[in-house]
Order: C-alpha cells, then structure tokens, then sequence
C-alpha cells in the first residue's frame, strides 16, 4: 500500500469515526472534501468502498459488543458518509463522461493531441468550480473556464504572476500556499470592477516527471454569504452602539456615527421637526458641503443647512415609512441616500457619500437594514423621553417651590437616572414675618416608592411651617405623619428657620446630616446642635432645638447623606471637603457654591445615592468706600463693587447693570460736581448694602451740582442709563454737594429644572 493511500484512509478512519459519534452537516462536509482529495489523489473507488465497509463492520461489532441496539443506525449514518464522499467523484464521473464525448470530437480535429492532455483538460473543464494551477512562487500557469468567469481573467491572458491582477491593494494578504492556511477567504476586484469574495482551496502536489512542487486548488464565489454576515455584524453593531442611549441625542450621536462609518458616507444628517410650523432641529455627523468651502474638515453649523437640503429633507420625511430613495433619482450613480426616519412622519435622515457611486442591490439590503435599527432605536429613546418628562414633571411637583427667595440655590441629583425619582427633598418657604423656612429630608430607599413617600411628608412640612411651627414643633409632628406613612419610618429630616434680618438660624435634626456654616473666609463648621433620633422610631418626650447666629455674609449649606456617604470613604472625610470648599466661595453666588461643592466631592461614578442640597447666603455687611476724585480710582471700586455683590448673592446680569450704574454716577462726580479739577482733599464715597429683598447704592460728593443742558448732545445721557438700570434713582443736591441713591429689588431664583429632552441645532462629533 502507498504512502498517499495509507494516509487517506487513516484521514478517511478518522473523519467517519466522528461522524458515527456525532452527525452534522460538518462532519458530512468532511466526507465531500474526502471525496475531492480522493479524485485528486487518484484513489482507488475499490479501495475506499472496501475501507469504508470494513470500519463500518467494526463500529457495528462494537456497538453490539456494548450491548446497544442501535447497529442499523450506525449503518445508515456510515452509508450517509460513504454517500457524500462518493458525491464528489459522482461529479468527476459524469464530467469525465461529458469530457470523453467532447475528447472524441476534438481528437477528431486535432490528431496529435495526446489523449491523456485531452482527459485531464476535459475533467477540470468539467468542475463547477473554479480551477487553477500555480507554481512554487504562486504564479497561476492553469486556470478553466469557470475560473475565468469568477475573477474575469481566463486561460488566455496567462500566466498570472504574484501580485495577481484581481487582487486588491488595500485588502487582506493572501496566505502562503503550501501552509497550513489551506482554505480560506478573500475580496478581489473583477475585471469588470466589481468586489467579490472568493473561498479558495488548495493542495500541494508533486509532478512526478520533475519533482516540480505546484499547488492546484478551487475557487468559489461566497460574496453572497459573506455581504450577509457583513450586514448582521453591521446591524448588531448599531444595535450594540445604540443599545444604553436613553434620549434622542444619544441615540443619534452614536448611530449616526456607526451608521457613517459602516455605509462608507461622508456625512449624515437628521432633521426633527418638533411641530408642523417650528423650524426643524437638525443633528450632523460628519462633514456638510457649503457653498465656497470644501466638503471635508469644515466645521458646519447645522443651522446652515442650505434651502433645497432642507426641501429634500422635507420631502423625504413625507415618504412612506421604511422606504428610501438615492438621489439624484433614476441615474447609475447615486450621490447619497434619503430616508425617512421613525414611523411619524416628522424626522428624515441624509446620507451623503464622499463621491458618487452605483448603489448594489446588497447595498439597498444594508441601508434597509441599518436605518430600520435607527430607527427603532430613535423611537425607543422618545418613548423613553416621554417617561423622562413624566417622571421630571412629577419630582418638580414634589420637590418644591419653582421660585426660590433671593440668596438661595438648590439642588437635586438622583441616583438613579436618568429617570430622576427618589426619596430626597427640600422645601424653601418664605413666611410671614419675615423669616424663611427650609426643610431638607431623606426617605429611606430609592425610586418611585421613596418618591411618594418624600411627596407626602414634603406637604406635610410645608403646612406645618406656613402654620407657624419651629423647627423642633415641625419635627414632632412629623413624627404623627411618619408614623401613618408605609415606608416613612427611618426618615431623616433636618428642618430650619432663618430670621435673615436679625442675623439667626434656628434648626432642629431627626438623624439627618448636620448643616454646615462658614462666615466669611473660614472653613465651614458642622451645626450639630438640636440633633434626634430619625422620625417615626422612638417615642420622644420633646424634639431639641438649638440656635446659632448667622453673621454677614455667611454661607448655609443644608444637604443629604447622598453628598458624603461613599463606599469606603470615612463620612468625616466627606464632612472636610465642604468645609474646606466653603472657605473659598464666600465671593461665589449660592448656585456657584453648589457646584463647586457637588463637582468636589462627585465620585468617579457618580454618587450612588440620591442628593438634596440648599445654600443659603446672610446678606454681607454694608460696602464703604471713600475714594479720591479721579478717575484712575474707577476700575479699583468696580472690581470691590463687584467682589461685594457677588458676596451678596445678587444675579451677574443684574450685578454688570448696577456696576455699571454706580461707575457712571461717580464719574458724573468727578467730571462735573469737580470740574474746576478736583483738590486733593476732594473726594467720592460709594456705599451698597442689602436687605431680604433690596440693594441700595449711594454715590455722594462735596462738589457742585452741574444742572442737565437743554441739549445734552451725543453725552450727558448718564442720569438716564442710571435710571434704565436701576428701579429706583433719587438724586439729591440741595444741601452741600450730591447724594444719588439707586436700588433694586433682588428678583426671585428660579430653581434647577429638567434639562430639555433634545435642543436645537446640535453638531453630533464623528
């Protein structure tokens, strides 16, 4: 027996071993390719045919040894192989019988063609497959007909040295023939320029008149079965991309990335159109032409999207749902793609492609594809907007006043986003005599259960402080509400009255986090006086109370243990960081001081417990300044004016406006009330203080009063823009020199409100 036989039987053994122990479709693939190598090898049908009875005889014998009853399984699943081995050379048979009747008519016109050239040439003639022949330096000497057909280079352009003229220059290298890479895949480029894929097999062969090594092998096309796993890996990769975006923005700034880079397009672009009249918000992926600039690298503004984009646009979303059109229509080749987008007829999608190009039919089958996962997606993100909204609306309802007192910020982080419901609250309430009340509480848990409960005990607080309780009154009688509550028992709560005008804070805490109080440059300090035990736990005879004064300019923090309880973090350490933050932003508006201290203390991860924060600000002492009358000294009392309102809490817009107007009225003093030059001892005073409510600003000199021309001319409207931003303007110069008053009233702080679920003319990066 030889060597070639011996091992082709073992290989035979082998593969109807595995296929007796477990059938599928692989293993019978093995039995074809058996059957190929087989035909390739020149094996014998007897000798195969005998082998494969003998193994089948023993697996039987085996099988009955063993005690199963499963001998005529074994024979039928061991036919089934011996069938499928026996397919390939079935092939070759009636190839060669095909090849034999077209040998006799061309030996008929050829006579000195050699009848073993003419058989071999009619058998791979034959072969479905595409057949060819390459030397040791995988240069093609031999191809058939049907190789010529596949890649568009035939037998008459022979031969085909390495590179190979339909192989692509940016694509995969080919595997070494002779390897153990014997099958495989790859792209190459048609003559005719199209990109197929071709599976190819080889084997090693030896001449036996040389001993020339030469590879032979077979080429099928796969493209079909290839584009089709292309498109499920393109869908499930925007499926994975789009899969945690929870809003519409999301959901487009990384689909519409994907979407670009899998499609090959140089740009993508959405437009929304919120209602039937608004303009349409517009989302860009990548690079938008405008006229006069190049197509690529440009920073587009969406807004700039030109009349007949948006036309297009606007046709295209009027299209029937889970339809698309390239454009220009009715022409080989397509500049890009149009869409609508969703199923409500109110968003469309642009594709455009870096330069025109024919559009495949398993290119049409790709976009379908990808744009119906878009689209999905888009409309699970509103869906989930929607839910957004109504759980936003519901935790603003809960939370408290839109309108806060001035020198007051709050704020709300939830854990559990992006829905937004907890069991954290505060409650800001101005009452009648003056004072403020604050309450700030946590319910035990998290979600919509925790929501309902901080709801009911957050109305309660609220009655009870408009009723007129203190601190440690409101507490007790929580206690009552608690008790009657399912799932209130363990909240904390930490309620205060402010008196701003006498300079107090009175506090009293059920378990919460103690307030933290800074004066003015100096770290903060933790007020754990009148401190309990949590409500509806214990049976208290009193809840304590305790005061503490608030000097001017003072910062209250008032907060949840969401801000300070981390794993593995010491709470004190917590606790230090405010105090620490506080001690630098006595100049910073409450809603400054907030954020310095959430974006200080935020864990990597965010925090992982709902948090509830409210800063206060005692109006600071009154500014004096009593500067010489010149005008260097200007920029000097801006820059204090302006240190001193911000310690004041009042707004930046409206601070700019009072700055401006102070500037102007001591300019006025210099210029004119001195303008025979002012002496040295000539001097300009400049003071500013508030109340609960107001900001008064008083300009006074010893000069002399200048008094208003018939026609100022393009000067000499000071005193007006004065009046314009300012509410109120006195000027008095009957007595010796000038006294102008100016004041405002603080206006009331609009607290956080949900971000908008999509805005207007975003640019998405890609």
């Amino acid at each position: 027996m030889s060597t070639v036989l011996a091992e082709f039987l073992d290989a035979y053994a082998d593969a109807l071993r595995r296929h007796l122990e477990s059938p599928s479709q692989d293993s019978l693939s093995e039995g074809y390719d058996l059957g190929r190598r087989a035909l390739v090898e020149g094996i014998s049908l007897l000798d195969l045919t005998e082998n494969h009875f003998r193994l089948a005889t023993e697996a039987e014998q085996a099988e009955r040894a063993t005690g199963g009853a499963s001998e005529p399984r074994i024979a039928e699943t061991a036919l089934e192989f011996l069938l499928q081995t026996l397919a390939a050379l079935d092939i070759a048979t009636r190839g060669y019988l095909d090849g034999t009747r077209r040998y006799e008519q061309q030996r008929s016109r050829a006579d000195d063609l050699a009848g073993r050239d003419a058989f071999r040439t009619a058998l791979v003639e034959s072969l479905q497959d595409g057949f060819f022949v390459a030397d040791a330096r995988g240069t093609i000497v031999e191809v058939n007909s049907a190789f010529g057909a596949l890649t568009g280079y035939g037998p008459a352009d022979m031969p085909y040295p390495v590179p190979h003229p339909w192989s692509l220059p940016a694509g995969p290298r080919y595997p070494d023939l002779g390897t153990e890479a014997l099958r495989f895949v790859l792209p190459i480029r048609h003559r005719d320029g199209r990109q197929l894929w071709l599976a190819v097999s080889t084997s090693a062969l030896v001449k036996p008149e040389n001993n020339e090594l030469i590879y032979v092998g077979t080429i099928r096309d796969v493209t079909a079965e290839h584009d089709a796993q292309a498109r499920d890996q393109a869908a499930s990769r925007l499926a994975t991309a789009v899969g945690a975006a929870t809003s519409v923005v999301e959901v487009l700034a990384v689909g519409l990335d994907e979407l670009r880079r899998t499609v090959g397009a140089e740009s993508a672009v959405v437009t929304v159109w919120p209602s039937r009249n608004a303009d349409p918000e517009v989302y860009v992926s990548g690079a938008v032409e405008r006229p006069g600039e190049p197509a690529a690298g440009i920073d587009t503004d969406p807004a700039a999207l030109d009349n007949p984009a948006r036309a297009l646009l606007e046709r295209a979303r009027r299209r029937p749902p889970r339809s698309l059109f390239a454009i220009p229509e009715g022409v080989g080749s397509s500049e890009g793609i149009v869409a609508p987008l969703g199923e409500t007829g109110d968003a469309a999608l642009w594709l455009r492609f870096a330069a025109p190009r024919a559009i495949s039919a398993a290119d049409w089958t790709l976009f379908s594809l990808l744009i119906g996962h878009l689209s999905l997606a888009v409309q699970r993100a509103r869906n989930f907007d929607q839910a957004r909204a109504t759980s936003l609306t519901l935790q603003r309802a809960m939370l408290g006043p839109i309108e806060l007192p001035p020198r007051f910020s709050v704020h709300y982080e939830p854990a559990l986003p992006p829905l937004e419901i907890g069991g954290d609250w505060y409650d800001v309430v101005p009452l009648r005599d003056g004072t403020i009340g604050v309450v700030v509480g946590d319910c035990v848990g998290r979600g919509l259960s925790a929501a309902v409960v901080m709801g009911q005990l957050r109305t309660a607080g609220r009655a009870l402080l408009l009723r007129g309780a203190g601190p440690a009154q409101l507490i007790a009688e929580l206690d009552a509400v608690a008790s009657r509550i399912p799932g209130a028992m363990c909240t904390t709560v930490c309620a205060a009255v402010l008196d701003p005008v006498r300079g107090l804070v009175r506090y009293s805490s059920a378990g919460h986090m103690p307030p933290i109080l800074s004066d003015v440059g100096q770290p903060g300090r933790l007020l754990e006086g009148g401190r309990s035990v949590p409500l509806a736990t214990f049976d208290t005879p009193r809840r304590p109370e305790a005061t503490t004064a608030l000097t001017p300019g003072s910062t209250l923090v008032l907060f949840t243990d969401g801000l300070v309880e981390q794993r593995g973090v010491d709470i004190d350490d917590g606790f230090a960081k405010i105090a620490a933050v506080l001690a630098d932003t006595g100049g910073k508006l409450p809603r400054e001081v907030a954020d310095a201290v959430l974006s200080r203390l935020r864990p990597a991860a965010g925090y992982d417990d709902d948090v509830a924060m409210v800063v206060y600000r005692q109006p600071p002492a009154p500014l004096r300044m009593d500067v010489p009358a010149d005008a260097d000294e200007l920029s000097g009392m801006r820059r204090k004016l302006k240190a001193w309102f911000a310690a004041a809490a009042v707004p930046h817009d409206l601070a700019s406006d009072l700055v401006a107007a102070a500037n102007e009225a001591c300019s006025n003093s210099i210029e004119h009330a001195y303008r025979n030059g002012a002496a040295a001892t000539e001097r300009v005073g400049l003071s500013a203080e508030c109340d609960t409510e107001r900001v008064v600003i008083e300009v006074t000199d010893t000069g002399t009063w200048k008094p208003r021309s018939a026609d100022p001319g393009h000067r000499g409207r000071g005193i007006d823009m004065m009046r314009a931003l300012t509410e109120e303007l006195e000027i008095d110069h009957n007595g010796e020199g000038t006294r102008v008053r100016m004041s405002v009233t603080l206006p009331a702080i609009k607290s956080p409100v949900a971000n908008p679920l999509r805005g207007v003319n975003r640019r998405i990066a890609g």
